[in-house]
């Protein structure tokens, strides 16, 4: 028998400042009830003059993934281990920090001279006890090579960043099994979205208002859902503008998290061990 997934709770935003100064709409707080998922940051909109863009510089991780997602504007990626790209609108960067990275997110040097509208979103995984320490390692896919479908009517629009949805399955691998999906829904749209039960499943909203089996997620709004196979998700035929929302879903990683500015493991002894490695200039394994 399926059981639909319907809102257990919502998690408001709150506005705060990142990387180097960057304004970010952060649910808080993150939970048990949001694991694997430590983080989800929407950077921006913000309009930015020519010269004044700000980025995140070289900065460490170790223990955990990030997940950068651009809708507007263009970046620059480069990391310890000589990985560099570029992000554009669409365009998505899966980086297993693992054992040690330094790596920073910069404006590209084109878009800082014209200046514009940079939006998208940084999302942190946690990894498993037994992946901290793996390699790191580092999956840059361009916007056309990002999986979109759309249902029958047209009505809506998904892309498939991690996991499935409308019978497409993602290109990037992941450690664990997760769902990341943008969805745009355009007035009078509805999809059901299959969900395994016993994984955390959760959808922020950001732009418009969207109906999880008739319970209403409004724009900066993070709705956790409860357990079930498949969430009803649906927009009014009256609404003045198409709803975008991301959709998450993984495995709750049951074992201590010890975490503290970029650094997430198991133990405080693992976190100074981190620290110091990282003061040692030993973070990054040759």
């Amino acid at each position: 028998m399926t059981v639909k997934r319907t809102l257990r709770t919502t998690v408001p935003t709150r506005t705060v400042l990142e990387g180097g100064g960057f304004p970010v709409r952060r649910p808080i707080p993150m939970s048990a009830l949001t694991s694997p998922f430590l983080l989800l940051d929407e950077m921006g909109p913000v309009n930015w003059p020519p010269g004044a863009a700000i980025g995140a510089p070289n900065h460490p991780h170790r223990g955990f993934e990030t997940v950068t997602y651009l809708l507007k504007g263009r970046m620059n990626h480069a990391d310890s281990a000589g990985n560099s790209g570029e992000l554009n609108p669409g365009s998505v960067q899966w980086m297993t920090a693992g054992s040690g990275v330094i790596h920073s997110e910069l404006p590209h040097p084109d878009f800082q001279k014209t200046g514009g509208v940079m939006h998208g979103f940084q999302i942190w995984v946690n990894l498993p006890a037994a992946d901290k320490m793996m390699q790191p390692r580092y999956q840059d896919i361009p916007a056309e090579n990002i999986p979109v479908v759309s249902s029958q009517d047209d009505l809506v629009e998904v892309r498939v960043i991690a996991g499935q949805s409308l019978g497409q399955s993602a290109v990037i691998d992941t450690m664990i099994p997760i769902t990341v999906l943008h969805m745009i829904l355009k007035p009078g749209g509805k999809i059901v979205q299959s969900i395994d039960k016993g994984l955390n499943g959760m959808i922020y909203c950001f732009s418009g208002s969207l109906s999880v089996d008739e319970k209403t997620l409004n724009d900066g709004q993070l709705g956790i859902l409860n357990d079930g196979d498949e969430v009803h998700l649906s927009v009014s035929e009256s609404a003045k503008e198409d709803v975008n929302i991301l959709f998450l879903a993984g495995p709750e990683i049951n074992e201590p998290i010890a975490r503290y500015g970029p650094f997430v493991m198991n133990t405080e002894q693992e976190i100074m061990q981190a620290y110091a490695d990282y003061n040692a200039g030993t973070l990054v394994k040759n």
